[in-house]
């Protein structure tokens, strides 16, 4: 069978046409690629285990910004961080208010969750075995995630280890 020069342009078209047709469907049906969500992180110059804890949340996806301050009694108060939850370290994802070594699922759940009555999630103290409180061979201590709201009430999150 022999094609002729004009039949053999046009099937050359044709397949061209779908190809780039192909592409485009694929193309769009492609996500762009997803923001990594911004989180402010406010600590002292010398804390280390702040610094394990950005670790922690930059190697799970989170933009950290970090500002170091000698005193963060201030921030706290600004961000409505009740005493009794406070931490090493405070920081801000969105609206959310994020105080301690609070593992980096769990503000991914909110996030995705976004409760309105929610001001912040608080892991109060610094419990062993909590992201940036990892000690090697060392035994991990049960703590809770609270949720906190604009007039201190507190809610259990999560109970970590689960």
């Amino acid at each position: 069978m022999t094609i002729s020069p004009r039949r053999s342009g046009s099937i050359a078209l044709f397949v061209t046409f779908v190809l780039l047709a192909a592409q485009s469907i694929s193309s769009a049906q492609q996500k762009p690629p997803a923001m990594k969500p911004l989180l402010n992180v406010y600590k002292t110059p010398t804390c280390g285990c702040c610094a394990k804890w950005v670790d922690h949340m930059r190697a799970n996806g989170f933009d950290a910004k970090v500002q170091d301050l000698p005193d963060l009694s201030a921030v706290k108060a600004k961000l409505g961080v009740p005493a009794e939850l406070g931490s090493c370290h405070t920081a801000q994802v969105g609206r959310y208010v994020i105080e301690g070594h609070i593992p980096a699922d769990a503000v991914l759940r909110l996030l995705k969750e976004r409760p309105t009555t929610v001001s912040g999630l608080a892991v109060p103290g610094m419990p062993m075995g909590s992201p940036g409180m990892e000690v090697p061979g060392g035994s991990v201590q049960p703590y809770l995630i609270l949720t906190f709201d604009r007039q201190g009430q507190t809610t259990v999150y999560e109970r970590r280890p689960r």
